[in-house]
């Protein structure tokens, strides 16, 4: 399976910040004041969706009586002050660090806003330095958000990249496919909820960054692997 990878593209919720969880605190909020119960048959077919399409899942899915502008401003207090808490998924500090040492260009792509993306990253901007660069969903750059491809190709061509050099890191399915649309090599760490028939499609699936086996990619590896 070893591939000529020189670029690494990671997802950012879920996969690199543990944020899922705020989300479900937000929306479960959102849906009791309706009477209705936010769970994972709604959730599961919101990850790695932008906001205004997962709100869209969401009131459709519960029968919100909002609208998707309506549904973000309900929950936007209550991630406003969540976001800021986030920390780091297993392995994901371990595995960009070593990449960046080694010289290995590397983009987040996320269906986050901008605004949002900075309220989570408050704790970990040394860190989200090393990346060369950042796309965001409401990036005028992206006309369609994952599972189009759009943001991915963008966040390619910002580091100058080959799509076919390109390696992502994805915890949804709509990601997984996005970056298969791309023309992209795709390891998948989803949600352990999620049943892994999700992503189908994906190079490999792992159940978390601390898994990753960089030589199968023909990237370093780590130290003591070496």
């Amino acid at each position: 399976m070893i591939q000529r990878i020189e670029y690494v593209i990671f997802d950012n919720d879920g996969l690199l910040l543990d944020t899922e969880p705020f989300y479900t605190r937000a929306h479960g909020a959102v849906a009791a004041r309706f009477g209705k119960v936010f769970d994972w048959t709604v959730k599961s077919r919101m990850i790695g969706l932008r906001a205004e399409d997962s709100a869209r899942v969401v009131i459709e899915g519960l029968g919100l009586p909002l609208s998707v502008p309506e549904y973000l401003e309900a929950r936007q207090g209550m991630l406003d002050e969540l976001f800021p808490q986030t920390e780091p998924m297993p392995g994901a500090v371990r595995l960009s660090r070593h990449l960046h040492r080694h010289g290995i260009p590397m983009a987040v792509a996320t269906s986050s806003d901008r605004r949002h993306f900075e309220l989570k990253i408050t704790r970990h901007r040394e860190w989200f330095r090393i990346f060369s660069s950042v796309v965001t969903g409401d990036d005028p750059a992206v006309g369609r958000g994952k599972p189009a491809p759009d943001i991915f190709l963008l966040a390619a061509r910002t580091v100058g990249a080959d799509p076919g050099r390109c390696l992502v890191f994805e915890d949804s399915p709509a990601g997984v496919a996005a970056a298969l649309a791309a023309g992209m090599y795709v390891v998948a760490v989803p949600d352990p909820h999620l049943d892994e028939a999700a992503c189908d499609g994906a190079h490999q699936v792992l159940r978390s960054l601390e898994e990753v086996n960089l030589p199968a990619w023909g990237l370093p590896p780590f130290p003591e692997e070496a």
